[in-house]
């Protein structure tokens, strides 16, 4: 049984965990807010210079990121973010978005992380806002585009 005290890590996605991180989902009233990740791994597949990753508490997973990863131009953005609605409010989000800034900073140029959201009641802004992404004033077809000095 996983709960706030699980240890969050972020992992490969394979053929072992594939279904069960496409299974993933937000509630009804976040889909607006971010493709699903059947969806997305399409994309990855289709992309290169992508990172993708479960998230896990414990050895359960419980959400989904996807990262621009392109060291000869590094501006890393945050593609995709979730964590499933069961499991949204204990931190698992939190604890995620720290290692994956632990992993930009391990890259090449990685001093500042990127990614967008959509500015609507019930969406992630408050989430990024606290953790401390500040709006740059771009806006990428209705999301507005935030940025992190790590």
């Amino acid at each position: 049984m996983i709960d706030r005290t699980s240890t969050v890590s972020l992992r490969v996605v394979n053929d072992d965990n594939v279904h069960q991180v496409i299974d993933l989902s937000v509630s009804a009233e976040q889909e607006d807010f971010v493709a699903p990740n059947a969806i997305s791994l399409a994309q990855a597949f289709a992309t290169t210079k992508v990172w993708v990753r479960a998230v896990y508490a414990d050895d359960t997973p419980v959400g989904f990121a996807m990262l621009s990863d392109n060291e000869d131009k590094p501006r890393y953005y945050l593609w995709r973010f979730m964590i499933d609605s069961q499991y949204q409010g204990m931190g698992f989000g939190t604890h995620a978005m720290s290692l994956i800034h632990d992993y930009v900073r391990s890259r090449p140029g990685g001093v500042k992380m990127y990614l967008s959201y959509v500015p609507q009641d019930g969406g992630p802004e408050p989430f990024y806002k606290a953790l401390g992404y500040e709006d740059t004033g771009v806006e990428h077809g209705g999301e507005l585009e935030a940025v992190l000095t790590l």
